[in-house]
C-alpha cells in the first residue's frame, strides 16, 4: 500500500487476479459445518437429487479428463436445475437460502458447458462443487454422500468435491492424479 514505482499513489493495488475463478479462497469449512438442516419437502429433495446425479455426471467426466462429456453432463444439469420448483420451498428462509445458490449453481455449470478446456472447467468445478456441497448440507438429497478433498487442488489452496463413493477419484487432477485426496466429512 505504500508508494512505489508501480504505485505511485499508494494505496491498494489491484493485481488482477482478484475477481478470476479459483482464485478466491475456497469455502470455509466450518462455514458449511454450522449450516443447519432445513425441513423440504420430499419433492423438492428429489429434484436436488436429480441435479446431484448430474453432478457426479460432470465430475466423472472430469475424472475421467473428458471435456466434451464434462460438458454434456453441465447441460443436462443446466436443464434440470431448470426443473427444480422453488415455490416448493415455503417460507422466506429456505427460499432466501436457495436463490443464491441457484444463482452459482447456473452460473458454474454454463462455464463448464461452454468451456472446451479443462483446466479451466475444473476451475469451475470448484464453484459448483462449493454451491452443491451447502445445497445437500441445507437441504439434503436423502442419500449418504462423502465431501472429499485434494489439498493440491486450486493452486495448493485445496478445494473439494462430493461423491457418493468412499473411494477418493480426484476430479481436479484426473489421470495424473487420481487418488490424491481424502474424506472430510460425511453428508446424510
Amino acid at each position: 500500500g505504500k508508494k512505489s514505482m508501480m504505485n505511485t499513489k499508494g494505496g491498494k493495488v489491484s493485481t488482477g487476479h482478484e475477481n478470476h475463478i479459483g482464485m478466491q479462497d475456497s469455502e470455509n469449512i466450518e462455514e458449511v459445518a454450522a449450516i443447519e438442516r432445513i425441513k423440504v419437502t420430499p419433492k423438492f429433495q428429489n429434484q436436488l437429487s436429480t441435479i446431484f446425479i448430474d453432478y457426479l455426471a460432470i465430475k466423472d467426466a472430469l475424472v475421467n479428463d473428458d471435456t466434451k462429456q464434462a460438458q454434456t453432463a453441465a447441460i443436462t444439469f443446466q436443464e434440470n436445475l431448470k426443473k427444480v420448483d422453488m415455490s416448493l420451498l415455503k417460507d422466506n428462509k429456505s427460499h432466501n437460502l436457495w436463490m443464491p445458490l441457484l444463482k452459482e449453481l447456473k452460473a458454474s455449470s454454463k462455464e463448464i458447458a461452454t468451456e472446451s478446456t479443462i483446466k479451466i472447467q475444473r476451475e469451475h468445478f470448484i464453484a459448483l462443487s462449493n454451491a452443491i456441497t451447502k445445497t445437500v448440507t441445507i437441504f439434503g438429497i436423502n442419500k449418504k454422500v462423502y465431501k472429499q478433498f485434494c489439498p493440491m487442488a486450486n493452486n495448493d489452496k485445496g478445494a473439494y468435491w462430493l461423491s457418493v463413493d468412499e473411494n477418493i477419484k480426484n476430479p481436479y487432477f484426473g489421470a495424473s492424479m487420481l487418488k490424491c485426496g481424502t474424506i472430510e466429512a460425511e453428508i446424510e
